[in-house]
C-alpha cells in the first residue's frame, strides 16, 4: 500500500497519542476527560496537525454538532454525534468555509479517485526514518513540520476541529473525515476510539468510496509523550 500524507501522519499520531490504561493505577488526570468520553484509548489521527488530548466526539447530544464563529475569526466544529454531515457542510459554508465532510465506522477509509493533495502538504510528509525514530528531538521536528504544512495551519484540533480561514485559499476545500469505533474501548479491552483526518485540496473532491482499512484498530505499543 502506498504511503500517503494521512497514512504516515496517522501512524505518527498513533505512536504519540495512544493511551493505555496503566495496570493497577488510576488514569492520569490530564487524560481523564478523553477517556471518560471516548474510552480508555483514543487516537486522534489528522492530516492537518498534531493532535492534542481533547475530545472530538463528545457523546450523545442534540443537535448532532455545533459550528461556532470565534472572536479571532476562526470557525470551530464540535461534534456530538456522527450524523448529518450535509448539515455540517451547509453551516460551515454559511461561515465562508467550503467543506466536504464524511463520517464512517472505524475500519474503513475513504478512497477518492482523482483526489489531489496540496504539493506543499506532500512535501511535509515525514520520512520513514523520522516516523520510526524514538528521539524526542526528531519527533518534535516531525510535529513541527506537519503543523507548519498548509493543512496543518488551516485545520487544527483545538476544542474540537478548528478551521483558520486565513490559511484556506480561494477555491480550496476543507476535507474532513471522521471514523468512530462501533465498540467503545474499555479498561479491559483498550483500543482506538476514533480517528480524524483533515486536509486541504484545490482540486475536485469526488464522492467517498469506503474501502477496508485493517490497520485502523492498531495502536501498537505506543505510550503517551513525556510530560502528558
Amino acid at each position: 500500500m502506498n504511503d500517503t500524507f494521512e497514512d504516515r501522519l496517522l501512524a505518527e499520531l498513533k505512536a504519540e497519542m495512544a493511551v493505555r490504561a496503566p495496570q493497577g493505577r488510576a488514569p492520569a488526570p490530564r487524560r481523564t476527560r478523553v477517556r471518560r468520553l471516548l474510552g480508555v484509548t483514543a487516537v486522534a489521527g489528522t492530516a492537518a496537525a498534531a493532535a492534542i488530548a481533547v475530545p472530538l466526539v463528545t457523546g450523545t447530544g442534540t443537535p448532532a454538532y455545533a459550528v461556532t464563529r470565534n472572536p479571532d475569526g476562526t470557525v470551530t466544529l464540535t461534534i456530538h454525534e456522527l450524523r448529518d454531515p450535509e448539515g455540517v457542510e451547509k453551516d460551515l459554508a454559511a461561515e465562508g468555509v467550503r467543506a466536504d465532510v464524511t463520517y464512517m465506522p472505524l475500519g474503513k477509509r475513504c478512497e477518492r479517485p482523482g483526489f489531489r493533495p496540496l504539493e506543499a502538504d506532500q512535501a511535509s510528509i515525514p520520512t520513514a526514518e523520522e516516523l520510526g525514530s524514538e528521539d524526542p528531538a526528531v519527533r518534535a521536528k516531525v510535529r513541527e513540520k506537519l503543523a507548519g504544512s498548509p493543512s496543518g495551519k488551516a485545520i487544527r484540533m483545538r476544542n474540537g476541529i478548528t478551521i483558520y480561514p486565513q490559511y484556506v485559499r480561494r477555491g480550496q476545500t476543507v476535507v474532513i473525515e471522521v471514523a468512530e469505533n462501533q465498540k467503545e474501548p474499555t479498561v479491559d479491552e483498550p483500543g482506538v476510539a476514533w480517528s480524524f483526518s483533515g486536509r486541504l485540496t484545490d482540486g475536485p473532491v469526488n464522492p467517498c468510496r469506503l474501502v477496508d482499512d485493517p490497520g485502523a484498530f492498531d495502536i501498537g505499543d505506543a505510550t503517551p509523550p513525556p510530560g502528558s
